[in-house]
């Protein structure tokens, strides 16, 4: 697994344990992976923008079916 992968895994799992900081999650994941801040940085703006355009994906969908907030409960 390339590091890239590893450090996306990582901030993925601080998500997932709630922490809502970026500072705090790119701390957390230089201390536990020792790569340098720049490349954490990197990658989380990476996975943000993958992020980013599958909400829109997921959006447009929505938009498509004219579906509202009380139609969709999934």
């Amino acid at each position: 697994m390339n590091s890239g992968r590893l450090i996306k895994n990582e901030i993925e799992y601080f998500l997932d344990q709630g922490y809502n900081d970026k500072k705090e999650i790119y701390n957390k994941v230089v201390e536990k992976l020792g790569v340098p801040r720049p490349t954490v940085r990197r990658v989380a703006r990476d996975l943000r923008l993958r992020m980013i355009n599958k909400v829109k994906i997921l959006q447009n969908e929505i938009d498509k079916r004219g579906w509202t907030n009380s139609e969709n409960n999934t």
